[in-house]
């Protein structure tokens, strides 16, 4: 059996059917409020105005249809409108994360043979040799008012290029059409989940990541986008004061990050129950209960969302209710499920097999990669005319009754860390890349220093430490690819066939527990101090918390930071923001911050 669910009037082919996100955004009133970000309104009319100015100087450097622009901008309301500008231009956009490590957004600019790189204005020096910079302000600037008239294209036209992480040990650029992204919003809007007028939608997903493209698409149906900085992404309290004050009636977070913002939403949910869309990683049994215990209660309604960056963001959607288990969902309008077994047969309902993604939504493949694109973007035997092809996500799940899907895990050496998508290989190329390292193995595990996190194992053939290889990955892979730990061995446990034996590889060694102050040996800590070092000791597993380490270098990741906060709110009482953290990432310098609140709470003019 095949979980397909009907197909939609109107999106069959997604090109035809489906008018183009542009055609949309023209029709939102002039007057409504398009973007906020840094405390600042741009309605509509201000964001098409800015738009066509910068599609007419792009156009004006020979950029157009099936042009790239790389777009290294912060999210903000300049990346919106130079997104919505290159798609005006008929090009598509790159999305290049700045805090990106130099190396690795030199990689995506070239790999994806970018025709312009857009920038910041003052931003360091260019991304890549021979290929033009451009500062956001010179094409925004302000000129001569035009109509608001985008390029047109056709649905195959490219619209965006995002990378995900390789299995090659090179991350690989995925090439999505317009038409598929303008199925996805007419799709969100069929399925219930994009139904507010007038929605008030928070943009928290970097750009990099494909969960953006459902968070900017909204503004095409004339929903407002509220720009979520980094420092209230990264703490819950803040991110559930923004709820509140910007009234978001949409917001896409990760399971991780959803369950500390619980604690904090308003309790009767507003005039307007809060949608969260979750996703990017599996939703654990408790989670799911307390997300369907609040539904029930009117503070939120809950949808899991699924999907491969390459079927255009969303491929399922199932809402958060009372199920004893997680699960998916069935599919969106603009795909069909298949879960077959190792034969490419169809499953029964209640049996397990890979799921594979067909249907109008699937992207044109992985750009430069044809042999790869083969690989994963298979003929579609059983489907209809259109595409012909079927994208095989490597995904493992158990057909359900009804359709739905439970999702089980991987069948390959990707895997799903605080909502990124990655693959071990990648990793692991870059850990035996640095000098000394004979051989190198990277495994994802439950419980490392108290949450997921990547381990990696590695055989010297010369001087390695283990700050020595944090610093090396540090300076090639985004920060969550970076090991929360490292593992030296004299020799790799192997297989009766010679491979290494994964499930072997034994466990970070348990720390011991940090050395209180006072003892031989251990550097004499201040009250505060000493407590400060107990928390990173629970949080982080870190044996012997000196006055001088550092939260980050010892394996602290932005997770983990908002356990941090939340361990020394829950024992000291204190309301310490995530972002000190960030500013005081030594013991030392945490501790006297942490003096500065206690006595500012203290204080009778406090």
């Amino acid at each position: 059996m095949t979980a397909v669910l009907p197909e939609r009037p109107g999106t069959r082919t997604g090109a035809a059917a489906v008018p183009d996100l542009l055609e949309r955004l023209a029709l939102a009133p002039a007057d409504r409020t398009a973007v906020v970000a840094d405390g600042r309104a741009r309605s509509f009319g201000e964001l098409r105005a800015e738009a066509m100015r910068i599609a007419g100087r792009l156009a004006a450097r020979g950029v157009g249809p099936e042009s790239v622009v790389a777009l290294c901008l912060p999210r903000g309301a300049e990346l919106v409108a130079a997104l919505v500008g290159t798609l005006t231009a008929g090009a598509a956009y790159l999305p290049v994360d700045p805090k990106l490590p130099a190396e690795r957004r030199r990689y995506l600019v070239e790999d994806a043979g970018a025709d312009l790189v857009v920038t910041a204005a003052g931003a360091a020096a260019p991304l890549a040799d021979g290929v033009p910079h451009v500062a956001v302000s010179a094409l925004a600037a302000p000129g001569p008012e035009l109509p608001y008239v985008p390029v047109a294209v056709s649905g195959d036209t490219l619209a965006y290029v995002i990378y995900t992480s390789g299995s090659t040990g090179r991350p690989k650029g995925v090439e999505i059409g317009r038409a598929a992204a303008s199925a996805l919003l007419a799709e969100l809007e069929g399925a219930g989940i994009a139904v507010t007028e007038g929605g008030r939608v928070g943009w928290n997903a970097s750009p990099s990541f494909d969960a953006s493209v459902q968070q900017w698409v909204r503004l095409c149906r004339g929903d407002t986008l509220v720009m979520i900085d980094d420092e209230t992404r990264a703490d819950p309290a803040l991110l559930a004061r923004l709820v509140d004050e910007q009234a978001l009636t949409d917001l896409d977070i990760t399971p991780a990050h959803a369950d500390p913002l619980l604690d904090l939403l308003t309790p009767d949910g507003g005039p307007r129950p809060l949608t969260l869309l979750i996703g990017g990683e599996a939703v654990s049994p408790a989670l799911w209960r307390r997300l369907a215990r609040l539904g029930e209660r009117g503070v939120l309604r809950t949808v899991n969302l699924y999907g491969p960056t390459e079927c255009t963001v969303d491929a399922t959607a199932g809402w958060v209710d009372g199920a004893d288990m997680p699960h998916i969902g069935s599919a969106l309008p603009g795909l069909r499920t298949r879960v077959l077994d190792e034969e490419l047969n169809p499953v029964a309902e209640g049996g397990s097999g890979e799921l594979y993604l067909a249907g109008p939504r699937v992207g044109r493949g992985y750009r430069g990669r044809p042999a790869l694109t083969a690989e994963r973007f298979v003929a579609d035997a059983a489907g209809e005319a259109h595409g012909g092809r079927m994208y095989r996500t490597g995904d493992l799940v158990r057909l359900l009754p009804g359709g739905r899907l439970a999702y089980l895990g991987r069948a390959d050496g990707q895997v799903k860390l605080r909502g990124h998508r990655l693959e071990l290989p990648e990793v692991e190329a870059a850990v035996a890349a640095v000098p000394g390292v004979a051989e190198a193995a990277v495994v994802l595990r439950d419980d490392v220093h108290g949450a997921p996190g990547l381990v990696a194992y590695y055989r010297a053939a010369g001087p390695v430490t283990e700050a020595g290889l944090r610093e090396r990955l540090t300076a090639v892979l985004p920060a969550y690819m970076v090991p929360a730990a490292f593992v030296a061995l004299e020799r790799f446990p192997v297989t009766v066939n010679g491979k290494v034996d994964r499930a072997a590889l034994p466990a970070p060694a348990p720390a011991p527990a940090p050395a209180p102050a006072g003892d031989a040996g251990a550097p004499e800590l201040t009250a505060s101090q000493t407590l400060i070092a107990g928390v990173w000791a629970a949080v982080l597993g870190a044996p012997h918390v000196g006055p001088d380490d550092n939260f980050f270098k010892l394996g602290g990741h932005s997770l983990l930071a908002i356990k941090l906060v939340s361990r020394v709110r829950a024992e000291l009482g204190v309301s310490l923001p995530v972002k000190a953290v960030y500013a005081n990432p030594r013991l030392r310098d945490l501790a006297a911050h942490l003096d500065t609140l206690v006595a500012a709470a203290a204080s009778p003019n406090s």
